[in-house]
């Protein structure tokens, strides 16, 4: 037997409450990535997080093993079960497998109004396991580029999107340019998968913004999850309330220090994870 949930009353709204962050992503069993990366990095930055699992995956640091899909209509009663008791400041968008997945997230955001939404693109795991169909991009594409703050591909997924090689500091450039042109809004291009020991990311957005964001290279064998992780800590400062540049900014730094404190400890026999909990913040409190 179901209920019918009810609205919140103005009343409850304006009571203290955390900063409230939804992730729409797969499940990762091993614990690096996807859904268990998202909760962590939510904890760790002093967020409330909450999941809409879209795949449960077999995984483990050295690959997946197999990906069961959600059906859509669940995971529609998953957005709504949250958004309409406990409501959602920000969103973080990862692995949408199939056409109806991406519609059904898509109308969700449009529902429920929100504007806080950080979309990774994820198609291949760092292990180079493919995690999204074919068809699926093209709807990915229409559908949610448009209602993202921003989206954060890495450079493979982002060649794959335009369809065609990134190799340098140029390409990188022209490649933010063309997601740009396909309708998102903002675009962190992430610059990891380039040689050498300083790593350079771009933020662009229509409006001309073209800021690198560089590092050096951590050297290590962990780094199974880093988009996810970097995704995850985008959405929690936008829901905390920070503009996005901020955001960005901040969340290069909380997973570079996850990655450097991880750097040596040998969790599995492949890439392992990060230290997502180096420096945990208590849960933070906002009143609207």
């Amino acid at each position: 037997m179901t209920t019918q949930q009810q609205p919140q009353s103005s009343a409850i709204s304006s009571l203290p409450r955390y900063a409230r962050v939804l992730s729409i992503a797969g499940s990762d069993s091993g614990g690096g990535a996807g859904i268990q990366a998202d909760l962590k990095t939510f904890s760790a930055l002093g967020c409330y997080g909450m999941t809409a699992i879209t795949a449960i995956t077999a995984q483990n640091t050295l690959g997946v093993t197999g990906i069961h899909g959600i059906p859509a209509a669940m995971l529609k009663a998953q957005i709504d079960a949250v958004a309409q008791d406990i409501g959602i400041d920000a969103i973080k968008i990862g692995m949408l497998h199939a056409p109806d997945v991406v519609q059904v997230v898509a109308q969700a955001i449009r529902h429920y109004g929100i504007t806080k939404v950080v979309l990774d693109p994820v198609m291949v795991t760092t292990s180079g396991d493919k995690l999204m169909r074919d068809e699926t991009v093209e709807v990915l594409v229409r559908e949610l580029f448009p209602l993202a703050a921003v989206i954060t591909p890495n450079l493979d997924e982002a060649a794959w999107l335009i369809g065609r090689k990134i190799s340098d500091a140029a390409d990188m450039a022209a490649a933010a340019q063309a997601l740009l042109d396909m309708g998102a809004p903002r675009v962190l291009l992430k610059g990891g998968h380039l040689p050498g020991d300083w790593v350079v990311d771009l933020l662009a957005d229509r409006n001309g913004l073209r800021k690198e964001l560089g590092s050096q290279r951590i050297h290590t064998h962990n780094g199974h999850g880093t988009g996810c992780t970097l995704s995850s800590a985008i959405a929690a400062h936008l829901a905390l309330g920070f503009d996005l540049v901020t955001s960005v900014e901040s969340a290069r730094t909380y997973i570079l220090g996850a990655i450097a404190s991880g750097a040596r400890v040998h969790t599995g026999q492949g890439q392992g994870p990060l230290n997502h909990g180096f420096a945990p913040l208590a849960q933070v409190v906002i009143s609207d």
